[in-house]
């Protein structure tokens, strides 16, 4: 076990891997004070109301979305280290606007919802080229490895981050907090400078809409891929009512407030931390078989929350999701690294994040008339209904079940079965080779990191 462990963090040895491990983590750090800054120091403006905040938050969403399929054109033409370099600074410059505005009191919504839009801009551009990026710096063969170690950093670095945003915001203000989300960008934008990636070929005369009608046809003619987007177009949507809406609702009511429902993030924040530990070890024969069910264990804490279950039981199943979550995130991601070519896969990506995104900002907005409608506690029980009824459409995927991995002894084939592609070489350097959070919701992380 311990000679597995030091095969894993060998990953470490390698300068590149140092680097860009040294850039996510470093980001995420400083971006886990935007959410928390942002929200309290809109909130403290004069005149400001819920309706303010909403504004600044829902335009940064809708220019993540609206510029998403872009940023998956540009990741693919341009070197990505560079792009995120460019997205990193442009992002500190925006914050630090936004902190300029809340310590001089100057801030009008206006300003604020601009400087929002643009750091949803950038988000819609790094998304994309952070996916591809990985495969350029990773060896094919430790690719779910790579993945896990940077899950393994960003997760640290989150729940650090949120640990000391509120102290900060509380002990010297929110405008102070958003320096310091400013300052993790540009340090994030220098290592990436510093990663040394090999030049991005130059498609001569390709069109924006030739190469977004290409990625279509890459994401597209990959059932898999369709079909989990399309499954957590919902699950997304699912969990920003239940975690950003009627979850706090029922935990104010009837858990024991705030307190109660920071012990259900912790424990989802512990069930990552578990379930990188096994995504980094596991080598399972069909990973999107076993990606797509530990899906399931999201709706747990949902429908537990919605059956009036014990603070505790919530707690264990907010850990399962946790667990689970980050399992499906770091198989999903290598396969996708895997079997897309490396000259798509910003523009895959992309219609990936669009798909899983699309949906949440709506979902947002029906939260909170479903829980005066039906009770919070109803409406959470259909959330988690509806998981599970996504979930269970997506395994009826011949692909979703049989995609092997590569280097696997395949089963004898069937009429249905699919073909494994084999790693694609293209686009990388010496000894790598060149080939994604959510993101998401599945790579979400508030205000871009």
């Amino acid at each position: 076990m311990m000679g597995a462990v030091i095969r894993d963090f060998a990953l470490f040895r390698d300068h590149r891997f140092r680097l860009l491990f040294g850039a996510r983590t470093v980001s995420v750090l400083g971006s886990a004070f935007g959410p928390v800054a942002l929200t309290f120091g809109v909130l403290e403006l004069p005149g400001a109301t819920p309706t303010t905040l909403t504004i600044v938050i829902g335009t940064q969403s809708v220019a993540q979305i609206a510029f998403m399929l872009l940023g998956g054109v540009i990741g693919d033409r341009v070197p990505r280290n560079r792009l995120i370099a460019v997205t990193d600074v442009v992002s500190a410059a925006a914050f630090a606007v936004l902190a300029a505005m809340l310590l001089t009191g100057w801030a009008p919504v206006a300003a604020l919802a601009a400087c929002a839009a643009v750091i949803g801009f950038c988000s819609a551009l790094f998304l994309p080229a952070l996916t591809g990026i990985v495969p350029s710096v990773v060896p094919s063969d430790l690719l779910q490895t790579g993945n896990g170690l940077l899950r393994l950093g960003t997760n640290g670095a989150r729940v650090l981050g949120l640990a000391l945003a509120g102290a900060v915001v509380a002990l010297v203000g929110p405008g102070w907090a958003l320096l310091v989300n400013a300052g993790g960008f540009t340090v994030s934008a220098l290592l990436m400078v510093l990663l040394r990636l090999s030049p991005t070929p130059v498609r001569a005369g390709a069109s924006v809409l030739r190469e977004l009608r290409e990625g279509w046809s890459a994401f597209s003619s990959r059932q898999w891929l369709w079909v989990i987007v399309l499954q957590f177009s919902v699950v997304g949507a699912v969990l920003q009512a239940s975690f950003g809406v009627l979850g706090p609702v029922v935990a104010k009511a009837e858990l024991g407030g705030a307190p109660a429902w920071s012990a259900v993030l912790a424990a989802n924040a512990l069930g990552m931390f578990l379930g990188i530990a096994v995504s980094i070890r596991i080598r399972p024969r069909r990973p999107l078989l076993v990606a797509t069910l530990t899906v399931f264990t999201i709706a747990l804490p949902i429908l537990l929350l919605g059956a009036g279950a014990p603070l505790a039981a919530v707690i264990v199943g907010a850990l399962l999701l946790g667990i689970g979550f980050d399992i499906f995130g770091v198989l999903f991601e290598t396969t996708m690294q895997r079997e897309v070519p490396a000259d798509t896969l910003s523009r895959v990506s992309a219609y990936d994040a669009f798909g899983s995104f699309a949906l949440a900002p709506l979902a947002l907005l029906a939260a909170g008339p479903l829980a005066e409608e039906l009770g919070p506690r109803p409406a959470l029980l259909g959330c988690g209904a509806l998981i599970i009824v996504a979930t269970a459409a997506a395994l009826f995927s011949p692909q979703v079940r049989r995609l092997e991995t590569p280097g696997r002894t395949p089963d004898p084939p069937t009429g249905d079965h699919l073909p494994v592609r084999p790693a694609d070489p293209a686009g990388g350097d010496q000894l790598f080779q060149s080939g994604h959070c959510h993101r998401r919701a599945r790579r979400g992380e508030g205000l871009r990191s």
